[in-house]
């Protein structure tokens, strides 16, 4: 038996003793993945303010090993992907879509969904068992096939959902052993800490590359000034990984906790993503320690963090614009026009088979560059095809289904008009999210 294998059976033993499994009606799509044999579980949800604190003297980072590649150049997600896949697809179309109406209207993640989402805990899959998680190794493309299959219940309320573990990812690639002691115990805990990850500031054609906010150095510490935009689950996150150009160095990420003076949440709502609970995070003179800076500071680092966010947007819109599709596919063939179904008309079909084919496209090259993740290869190029693809697909993707329902596409009737404007952010978003 594989170390995943047991990671995922012990998950889900765990997870099958739970009782809310019956309030959310899990019960047997969960018993069945548990019967044959595989799968591993999720945790995510947002906690009352806490003290961050050392939990144990771990002598040096823990890192999760990669898969690695095999000699055959095979996409097909294993058996234990598949499943695990398909219990998340069960649950998002069970638990996220219902709820993401409101969601969207409120610009607010219900805290008792997120609660809910709590019981299938991702962090804690992302978290050497050193340190009380229930990682054996690390899957770019498991992250992948986990954020598709979310997306396809509501794309916003998935980027809330997938919050927290960007942080906790960051950490274990990039913390200290210090760093990692101090958090990791608390994200792989019964109740981790809401948290985000901010890149996206409040610019026309914003570079990740060319950051506004600034950090420079005072004394064994730094000190950062700037604005923070899109930022998920701000008001109520407890920890940030900030991005800021520091001074005679470049772009770096810095952990700054909520409770740091000079921090303040103010409103950002947006076109789309409304469910995430989105804000601006203003930093003014935050003062923070030497300790703070995460990856020494690494260009290296940076970039990787860069491009790994933009595939798991990637996933994100390749799951939405598959959700776009699958609701347009009965809809065009039970519309009738003219006596016939809609679906008869061969500008109709041949729109629905373009849409089919960039989905694929998105799919394949998207798996292609975490399958290179995962084998230890330079990625950055496959990474950067893949999100210019999904930049343009999704979006046209989202605007061929308001298209085809005519003006039912307008409507709130029917949810594609809000994939719609989800969607657009592929290409806007850096940051927020990492596989």
């Amino acid at each position: 038996m594989t170390t995943l294998t047991r990671l995922g059976l012990r998950a889900l033993s765990r997870l099958a003793a739970s009782t809310p499994l019956d309030k959310l009606r899990l019960r047997k799509p969960i018993e069945k993945v548990l019967y044959q044999g595989t799968k591993a579980g999720f945790k995510t949800v947002m906690a009352a303010s806490r003290a961050f604190k050392a939990v144990k003297n771990l002598g040096e980072p823990q890192r999760l090993p990669k898969r690695g590649g095999s000699e055959l150049f095979d996409l097909t997600p294993t058996d234990e992907q598949r499943l695990m896949q398909e219990a998340v697809h069960s649950f998002a179309l069970e638990q996220l879509r219902p709820a993401a109406e409101a969601a969207d209207m409120a610009y607010a993640a219900p805290a008792t969904l997120l609660s809910q989402c709590a019981e299938l805990g991702v962090a804690a899959m992302g978290i050497p068992e050193e340190l009380g998680g229930m990682g054996g190794e690390r899957s770019s493309l498991t992250n992948v096939l986990i954020a598709e299959a979310l997306a396809q219940g509501d794309m916003g309320l998935a980027f809330a959902a997938l919050a927290p573990s960007a942080v906790s990812t960051a950490l274990v690639l990039w913390g200290t052993a210090d760093q990692q002691a101090t958090y990791l115990g608390d994200f792989a805990s019964d109740k981790p800490p809401a948290a985000a990850l901010a890149v996206q500031e409040p610019q026309a054609l914003f570079d990740p590359f060319a950051l506004q906010t600034r950090a420079r150095r005072v004394g064994p510490g730094y000190v950062i000034d700037g604005l923070k935009a899109m930022v998920p689950l701000a008001a109520v996150a407890e920890l940030f990984v900030v991005a800021a150009d520091l001074e005679g160095s470049g772009p770096a990420l810095f952990l700054v906790e909520s409770s740091c003076k000079g921090l303040a949440i103010e409103q950002d709502k947006s076109m789309g993503l409304r469910a995430a609970s989105s804000a601006r995070l203003r930093l003014s003179s935050v003062a923070l320690p030497g300790a703070a800076l995460l990856g020494n500071g690494s260009a290296a680092v940076y970039a990787e963090c860069i491009h790994l966010s933009r595939l798991a947007w990637c996933a994100l819109g390749t799951g939405c614009a598959q959700a776009v599709l699958d609701y347009l596919v009965p809809y065009v063939n039970d519309r009738t026009a003219f006596g016939e179904p809609i679906s008869h008309r061969q500008s109709v079909a041949f729109t629905v088979a373009d849409m089919a084919v960039e989905l694929q496209g998105m799919r394949l090259l998207n798996w292609r560059a975490a399958s290179l993740v995962d084998a230890d290869q330079p990625f950055f190029e496959a990474a950067a095809l893949s999100h210019r693809l999904c930049a343009d697909k999704a979006m046209q993707i989202g605007n061929q289904g308001v298209q085809l329902l005519g003006g039912h596409g307008f409507v709130k009737e029917h949810p594609v008009e809000r994939w719609y404007r989800d969607l657009r952010a592929v290409g806007l978003m850096e940051g927020g999210l990492l596989i």
